[in-house]
C-alpha cells in the first residue's frame, strides 16, 4: 500500500471529519472563558488537542474492537478486519496521537498538561465500555463532553463549576444520539453478548431514553444561558437546536432506521455548529464577563 493510500485509509478509519461534533462545543467553552474571542494561539492549540485526542480515541477503538468489527456484517469492512491496516500500525498511530496530544496540552498552561492524561484516559476507556455496561453511550458522551471544560481550563488555567453544565449538555446530546445509532446493532450485540441499551431494553425503549436525554440537554442549555447571563441571540440558537433535534427524531423511528446516517452525521454536525455560533455571537455582542456571574 503506497503512502497516499495508507494516509487516506487512516483518515477514513479515524473519521477525522467527525471532529465537528465536539469541536464547536469546545470552542463555545473557550469563548465563554475568554469573554469573547480567544487568541489565535489558544484556538490553534485547543483545536490541535481536540483533533489529536479524538484521533487517538478513534484509532484505539478500532484497535480494541478489531475482532468484534470482523464479526459484525455492518463493520466488517473497516480498515483492520478488511486487512487495509495492521493492528500494529493502528496501535503505534494511537501512541503517536496520544503523545502529540500531551505535547499540545503543554502549550496552553500547566493545568492542561497535568490533566491531559486524565482526559486521554476518559477518551480511551470508552472502547471497552460495551464489555461491562449497557450505558457505554454515556461514557462516549463524557469522552466528548470533557472538551468544553478542558477548553475553559485552557483559557483560564482553572475550572469554573458553571462550565460543567456545558459538559453535561454534550454528555446528554452524544449519549442520546449514540443510543439511536446503536439500534442498528441491537440484534448483533445481543447475539455476541455485548452491552448496549438497545440490546438490553429493546429499540423502542432506547428511543424513549434518547428523547429524554435530548430533552434534558435542552433544559441544561436554558440553565447555561441563565448562569452566564446570555440573551436573545443565545435563546434563538437553542430554539433552532431544539427544532433540529425534533427533526432528527422525526426522520428515524424504532421501525425505520433507514435514515440513521442522515440523522447521525449531518444533523448532529449542524446542531453543534448552530449551538456554538449563536452562543458565541451572544457572548461577543454582549461583552459578557463570565467570572462576574449573573447580576
Amino acid at each position: 500500500m503506497n503512502l497516499w493510500h495508507k494516509t487516506r485509509t487512516t483518515l477514513e478509519m479515524i473519521k477525522w471529519e467527525h471532529s465537528i461534533f465536539a469541536l464547536p462545543f469546545a470552542l463555545t467553552g473557550a469563548t465563554l472563558a475568554a469573554s469573547g474571542v480567544p487568541t489565535g494561539w489558544q484556538v490553534f492549540w485547543i483545536v490541535a488537542c481536540m483533533v489529536l485526542a479524538r484521533s487517538a480515541g478513534m484509532a484505539f477503538n478500532r484497535w480494541a474492537d478489531s475482532e468484534l468489527d470482523a464479526a459484525n456484517p455492518r463493520t466488517a469492512m473497516r480498515a483492520i478486519p478488511a486487512g487495509q491496516l495492521s493492528r500494529g500500525f493502528v496501535g503505534w498511530f494511537t501512541v503517536l496521537a496520544a503523545a502529540l496530544f500531551i505535547v499540545s496540552a503543554a502549550q496552553l498552561n500547566r493545568l492542561t498538561l497535568l490533566l491531559s492524561p486524565v482526559a486521554l484516559a476518559i477518551v480511551l476507556v470508552y472502547s471497552y465500555a460495551k464489555r461491562f455496561t449497557r450505558w457505554s453511550h454515556l461514557v462516549l458522551g463524557l469522552a466528548l463532553g470533557v472538551a468544553p471544560s478542558a477548553a475553559w481550563i485552557a483559557i483560564r488555567g482553572s475550572l469554573d463549576p458553571r462550565i460543567v453544565v456545558l459538559t453535561l449538555i454534550v454528555l446528554c446530546w452524544v449519549g442520546g444520539f449514540d443510543m439511536l445509532y446503536a439500534c442498528q446493532d441491537a440484534e448483533h450485540d445481543r447475539k455476541v453478548g455485548l452491552n448496549s441499551l438497545p440490546a438490553a431494553i429493546g429499540i423502542s425503549g432506547a428511543f424513549w431514553i434518547a428523547r429524554l436525554l435530548h430533552t434534558v440537554m435542552l433544559g441544561l442549555s436554558a440553565w447555561l444561558i441563565y448562569l452566564f447571563g446570555l440573551g436573545l441571540v443565545a435563546w434563538i440558537g437553542i430554539a433552532i437546536v431544539a427544532a433540529l433535534l425534533a427533526y432528527e427524531h422525526a426522520i428515524v423511528s424504532p421501525t425505520d432506521l433507514s435514515r440513521m446516517n442522515a440523522a447521525f452525521f449531518m444533523m448532529n454536525g449542524v446542531i453543534s455548529i448552530v449551538f456554538f455560533v449563536f452562543v458565541a455571537m451572544d457572548v461577543v455582542l454582549r461583552g459578557h464577563a463570565p467570572l462576574a456571574g449573573v447580576n
